[in-house]
């Protein structure tokens, strides 16, 4: 169990589990008998559901909106349809100032968004990430400021430098380096192989926990030696090393799906190092519900937005009937 992992007593996770939370569903926990950390899937847009939600209740948001100018939902309120790149960045700013008095004062933002080039989508202007939710949208002209044709657009710096301005800490950009990515056909440039998650948070001082996820250390001979006369080892390998801001982690479908979702490695990392046991994790575009069941999985709680109708309703088959576990992935 999450609780024995975490070397908590039963008396500790009581006293976490019966905080007033937002949005708690009649179910009731099975280790403390108090409230669930059952995920909570909700459909709508994601500005008018955050502005339902409590403030000061969620530690941590863990996700990754629409990409821009890719995918088209049918639905007019949804993201990634803006005429241009700047307006896109401008609607995830007016999203996460609903967000921000939501979060806790410590709270973080993990935020994942894929690039793209300029021109028509499904055109000269191909995506370079995994979002397959929707059909593919033709019916934007990948521009912007400055942005000439072939243009290596820079989605996720603009959107990033949009918050940072917008009064968010930009405190590290993480390479998602994906060893088996998505073919191109280009002749002219390397195949990309990676999308960047940025690390935001609300305050200049907020919850990190990095001994969470530690890298293994791979100890080795040091050149001194010991009153024994052995050589030392360099590095203590129980603790491990802080962890590297390049992520090798393959992409992922869900079995028996041709979905690209979330690698569910990817989400995890994010929650153990931004929420503790018994937190609250929000993603406004939770799509089919990864992150929300890998905030189960390690005793957190998951609240998941999705505006497709057709997705809320995959999530809810997916985390509710049967095939919750990470290991469903493939």
């Amino acid at each position: 169990m999450w609780y024995q992992r975490d070397n908590l007593t039963r008396e500790a996770v009581y006293e976490t589990c019966t905080l007033e939370q937002t949005h708690h569903v009649s179910e009731v926990c099975s280790f403390c008998g108090a409230h669930t950390l059952k995920p909570e899937l909700l459909q709508g847009d994601a500005v008018e559901v955050v502005r339902t939600l409590d403030d000061s209740s969620i530690q941590t948001v863990v996700t990754s909106p629409p990409y821009w100018a890719l995918r088209d939902y049918g639905d007019e309120n949804q993201f990634g349809a803006e005429p241009t790149v700047e307006e896109y960045a401008a609607n995830l700013v007016r999203l996460f100032e609903e967000i921000k008095p939501k979060l806790k004062d410590d709270g973080t933002v993990w935020l994942n968004i894929g690039d793209s080039y300029a021109g028509f989508s499904g055109n000269t202007g191909g995506a370079t990430g995994s979002d397959r939710r929707g059909t593919r949208n033709t019916k934007v002209n990948k521009t912007g400021a400055n942005i000439k044709a072939r243009d290596l657009i820079g989605v996720p710096w603009v959107a990033a430098f949009a918050l940072r301005e917008a009064g968010w800490y930009l405190r590290c950009d993480i390479v998602w380096h994906k060893p088996n990515p998505i073919p191109e056909s280009v002749r002219n440039r390397p195949t990309r192989s990676h999308e960047f998650i940025f690390l935001l948070s609300k305050n200049q001082q907020y919850y990190y926990d990095m001994d969470a996820i530690r890298e293994p250390l791979i100890s080795k001979p040091s050149k001194k030696y010991n009153k024994k006369g052995e050589r030392m080892i360099v590095g203590d390998p129980t603790k491990g090393k802080n962890s590297r801001d390049v992520w090798t982690i393959a992409p992922k479908a869900i079995r028996n799906s041709h979905i690209a979702v979330f690698p569910p490695e990817l989400p995890k990392k994010c929650i153990l190092a931004g929420s503790k046991p018994g937190d609250i994790v929000l993603d406004p575009f939770s799509g089919s519900g990864t992150t929300c069941r890998v905030a189960r999985e390690l005793g957190r709680k998951g609240i998941g937005i999705e505006l497709s109708e057709d997705y809320h309703k995959l999530a809810m088959e997916l985390t509710f009937q049967g095939n919750t576990s990470l290991e469903d992935f493939s």
